[in-house]
């Protein structure tokens, strides 16, 4: 098959729709078939194209819609940093459907939402690659940085979901050694076996992915507190890009003064709003957009149409989602053996270049107003996927698979 042939297939065949599971809660019965007014947010990717056959899109910006547009939305779809709270609640009379692009559904008061009899949906996964190559590309990043040689380094994943399994096979085909700590997961999986939190604390490089949570026997609100960071010794590497609060920010401050931790943070407690001095002790700071990636908005998008349409009860044909999806930037990688360390991060940093987000992070994210214009106006990024590895037919069976691991298509 001829060689741009084959990838465009592979590239449709990664974005084939995933129905979520766990992520969509329950489902009502169609109303009857009507035209339905869709409030959606404006980074969610080519929702006008998909969802105009089924009714009227109106877009909003910022944390939150206005209340005219609340007062006729039929389906709200939201990210993250939108509240779907009581309050939105009372002034969405309509409202009959909401969905997520994201994986969690913290920002969701789901009982406000059943009390309500209001489906709603979640994207689980949709974004995890996205996030899995931020952090890739993060630490190959600092490890040029500082000359580091990354392999046979511990690595301590906390949370092994979607986000944080997708994290630890990239660093392990790079060579890291990867264990997972998710007390709940080995509690309500007996194939699976955490880690333990001293082992956590003693790892070379700790990378969090796990939801916001305050109660129940494993609350992440904190996980790092005071005491937890003051465990940590300086030449240890921490990296967030689940949710700001899993770290206390003003303990991580403190912490920061005295014996600097090596630090990425893609997320931040109580932003828009960052704490004071904090950045200066970063040394990647990004505005939460690790799963930012165009394929992981998209991939989003797939989920809340593949739930809408079950709901619903849809049945035209569904979008191709490739002819959607434009071209990359094509980069001419070529490989005849397992490339070096140095190649590897030539190439990484070539599809993401991460200090331009730390740069812009620093000149025009410190407002409330400028974090949320870094993500509202976040460039186009592609995952590696979307690239084209030329891999010599010499290359072994072994370096295949840690590419594969990494995250290349070949």
């Amino acid at each position: 098959m001829h060689q741009k042939a084959t990838r465009v297939a592979f590239f449709i065949a990664m974005l084939k729709p995933i129905l979520p599971t766990k992520g969509i809660t329950r489902y009502a019965m169609s109303q009857g078939r009507h035209m339905l007014n869709f409030l959606i947010a404006d980074n969610i990717p080519f929702a006008d194209e998909v969802f105009a056959s089924h009714g009227r899109i109106e877009r909003f910006a910022g944390r939150l819609p206005e209340p005219r547009q609340l007062a006729v939305a039929d389906v709200l779809l939201v990210r993250s940093i939108t509240k779907v709270n009581a309050a939105l609640l009372e002034q969405s009379p309509n409202l009959q459907f909401v969905g997520t692009a994201t994986i969690g559904t913290e920002h969701m008061d789901l009982k406000a939402l059943d009390a309500r009899n209001i489906a709603y949906a979640s994207s689980p996964g949709a974004n995890a690659d996205s996030v899995g190559e931020y952090i890739l590309t993060a630490w190959l990043a600092l490890a040029q940085k500082h000359d580091w040689k990354v392999a046979q380094q511990r690595v301590a994943i906390i949370g092994a979901g979607h986000t944080g399994q997708a994290a630890g096979r990239r660093l392990e085909a790079l060579g890291l050694k990867v264990e997972y700590y998710d007390p709940p997961k080995a509690e309500a999986d007996s194939g699976f076996t955490s880690m333990s939190w001293s082992r956590v604390l003693s790892a070379d490089v700790i990378s969090l992915h796990v939801p916001l949570t305050r109660e129940g026997e494993h609350p992440t609100y904190h996980l790092f507190d005071t005491d937890a960071l003051e465990q940590l010794a300086g030449h240890q590497c921490l990296l967030n890009a689940s949710r700001g609060a899993v770290i206390d920010n003003q303990a991580l401050l403190a912490r920061q003064q005295q014996d600097p931790l090596t630090l990425v943070l893609d997320v931040w407690e109580g932003e828009p709003e960052l704490v004071d001095g904090l950045i200066d002790l970063v040394d990647i700071a990004t505005p939460h957009i690790a799963g930012h990636s165009l394929n992981g908005k998209v991939r989003g998008t797939q989920q809340l149409y593949a739930a809408c349409r079950q709901h619903f009860d849809w049945h035209q044909q569904a979008p191709n989602w490739g002819d959607l999806m434009p071209a990359p930037r094509s980069f001419e990688w070529q490989c005849a053996r397992m490339p070096s360390q140095q190649m590897l991060t030539q190439w990484v940093l070539q599809n993401y270049p991460i200090w331009q987000d730390d740069t812009a992070m620093r000149e025009h994210g410190l407002s409330a107003e400028g974090f949320d214009t870094l993500r509202r106006e976040y460039p186009v990024r592609f995952e590696l996927a979307s690239q084209w590895l030329q891999v010599d037919d010499k290359v072994g069976e072994g370096a295949r698979k840690r590419l594969h691991g990494l995250g290349f298509s070949f």
